[in-house]
C-alpha cells in the first residue's frame, strides 16, 4: 500500500464551505443551550425559593454579565431554532442541492444575526 497522496494536517489551511460553518454553529448552539438551561433552572429555583431570593435575582439580572449570559442563551436558542427549521425544510426535499444548501446556510446566518441584534436591543 504505497499512497502518494499529499497529507495536510494543518487544520488552519482547510477551506470549509459555508454549510460546514452553519453545521458547526448549530452544534455549538446546542451546547450553549445545554449550559444555558442549567443557568436558567438555577435562576428559576432562586426566584421561587423566597421573596428575598426573587429580589436577589432581580438585582442580579441588572448586571452586564448576567445580561450577556441571557443574551448568549437567547442567541443560541434562536440560531438552533432557525437552523432546525432549515433542516426540517431539507427533510421535506427543499434545499438539498449544493446551491440550495449554501443558500439555506446563508439565510440561516443572516436571520440569526438579525435575531441576535434584536435580542441585544431588547435585553439592553
Amino acid at each position: 500500500m504505497n499512497d502518494k497522496r499529499p497529507v495536510n494536517l494543518d487544520i488552519g489551511t482547510f477551506k470549509l464551505p459555508i454549510t460546514a460553518y452553519a453545521s458547526i454553529a448549530h452544534r455549538i448552539s446546542g451546547v450553549v443551550l445545554l449550559l444555558g438551561v442549567a443557568v436558567l433552572l438555577w435562576m428559576l429555583d432562586l426566584s421561587l425559593s423566597s421573596a428575598a431570593g426573587f429580589e436577589e435575582l432581580k438585582s442580579t439580572l441588572q448586571s452586564p454579565l448576567c445580561k450577556a449570559i441571557i443574551w448568549f442563551v437567547l442567541v443560541g436558542l434562536g440560531y438552533h431554532m432557525i437552523a432546525g427549521v432549515r433542516h426540517l425544510f431539507m427533510d421535506l426535499g427543499f434545499g438539498e442541492t449544493l446551491e440550495g444548501g449554501a443558500l439555506g446556510a446563508k439565510v440561516v446566518i443572516v436571520l440569526s444575526v438579525v435575531y441576535a441584534i434584536v435580542m441585544g436591543v431588547w435585553i439592553w
